[in-house]
């Protein structure tokens, strides 16, 4: 049988778009925004929503509270500990971690506080991450008898393997810094200056053209993925198509003839 969950009269998952931007906020925070199968299925919809809008350049995944996300709600699990419960959950979270990936738009994780387990994961699934100094990283889940299968997909795809097998076997935290140096992060500044940095990030890409950042994403996780041989063809088939496409020919034509280029939107 299984346990009933209350719903909040607010969204657990916000959605704010602005001159071109989308932002998830994570809106579980006295529950340190722990991923339960409602936040789960709010997620997946917000996404499915921006993967449509033409309008939307870059996304930002933010959380309110005061951390960024300790992972999947423990209790729910524990009242639902059922072969098709758990399965489910850990499906619907794979399928979103893939849907950060597959979506056309950057993602660049605004992390403020502690991201353990599947918040962890997270971030490390989001094409960007700019971190706070108050923020720290762990898959903790060794701790408590769950060795962290999920989140170590998206963690050994960004830091060296020997680090994210440490991460995964300890379960300690990592600073922000260190995050920093293993790449699981781009940037690091002070909480003051968090929403500036990210700013400044979002800034940097907004005005880029919106089909060649898609076409760019979708080719880096292609051929990341391949061999080099395989890499290369796929890159060069993907350059030889953006060069013989209007984005290129407007913004090579405006360096020959030294103006700015006017992108499509």
């Amino acid at each position: 049988m299984h346990a009933k969950v209350k719903h909040s009269a607010e969204p657990y998952v916000l959605c704010q778009k602005k001159n071109g931007v989308a932002t998830l906020t994570l809106n579980r925070p006295k529950q340190y925004n722990a991923m339960s199968s409602d936040v789960l299925r709010e997620l997946k919809s917000s996404l499915s929503d921006i993967a449509r809008d033409e309008s939307v350049c870059v996304v930002v995944l933010a959380a309110n509270g005061p951390a960024f996300c300790t992972g999947h709600d423990l209790k729910e699990m524990m009242a639902n500990r059922t072969p098709q419960f758990i399965g489910n959950l850990f499906d619907q979270c794979s399928e979103i971690m893939l849907n950060l990936q597959d979506l056309p738009q950057p993602v660049i994780a605004r992390v403020h506080g502690v991201a353990t387990a599947a918040g962890c994961q997270l971030v490390a699934q989001c094409d960007l991450a700019v971190a706070s100094t108050q923020a720290r990283f762990a898959t903790s889940g060794i701790n408590l008898g769950l060795f962290c299968a999920t989140p170590g997909v998206p963690v050994s795809r960004n830091v060296p393997r020997k680090r994210a097998f440490e991460m995964l076997f300890t379960g300690e935290f990592i600073d922000a810094q260190t995050a920093l140096e293993l790449g699981l992060v781009n940037r690091v500044t002070t909480p003051e200056k968090l929403d500036e940095e990210v700013a400044k990030l979002v800034g940097a890409i907004v005005d880029k053209p919106a089909a060649v950042c898609a076409a760019g994403k979708k080719l880096f996780y292609q051929q990341i993925e391949s061999k080099i041989d395989a890499a290369y063809k796929i890159a060069s088939a993907a350059i030889t198509k953006n060069m013989l496409g209007d984005e290129a020919a407007e913004g090579v034509g405006a360096f020959i003839e030294k103006r700015k280029p006017n992108w499509k939107k």
